[in-house]
């Protein structure tokens, strides 16, 4: 039982960094350029939208957490070494909070860039601020792209955190 929850974390662990990976880069690499005015161009970037910017970081920063977890398990694996009995509650704590951590700022920068990304579809007229995705329309739907896959790297992650959760609190009803 121990091993098939260790082959679906890793899995889940695989899938939540390659989302997070193609989150960091349709959003880091999106760009569009419109001529506005008699040669006069302006190019739509991911640094125009803070929200996104570190949208970009934070995905990055995950997908390198969980493949060095990833390799954590395989390196542990390899020497033979398993978490049996309860000798280990300090670094299952320690996957617990990072894992928690890990999936809260992945899925809070992806609320505040679709947020970010929502004024630049609707605009807001009380505060003169125009839409811009009717004419940036192939980087608006790009970005789309980069947030739906923050979302679903988002939703991996809470599942790796719900297995982390349960091997954490597994270990407190060992028997001594």
């Amino acid at each position: 039982m121990e091993s098939r929850a260790g082959v679906v974390e890793s899995l889940l662990r695989i899938l939540s960094a390659v989302a997070a990976v193609a989150t960091a880069c349709v959003v880091g690499f999106d760009r569009q350029t419109k001529t506005i005015f008699f040669g006069y161009a302006k190019t739509a970037t991911v640094k125009d939208l803070k929200a996104l910017w570190i949208l970009m970081i934070v995905a990055s920063v995950s997908a390198g957490y969980h493949l060095l977890q990833l390799s954590r398990y395989m390196i542990s694996a390899w020497l033979g070494k398993t978490s049996k009995g309860c000798c280990n509650k300090y670094a299952a704590w320690a996957c617990y909070v990072l894992d928690q951590g890990v999936m809260y700022v992945m899925f809070a920068s992806t609320c505040a860039g679709t947020q970010a990304s929502l004024l630049a579809v609707t605009g807001e007229s009380d505060l003169q601020w125009q839409k811009l995705c009717n004419m940036y329309t192939r980087f608006c739907i790009q970005i789309g792209g980069g947030l739906f896959c923050g979302l679903v790297a988002s939703l991996m992650m809470s599942l790796v955190s719900l297995i982390s959760a349960n091997r954490l609190f597994k270990l407190y009803l060992c028997k001594r």
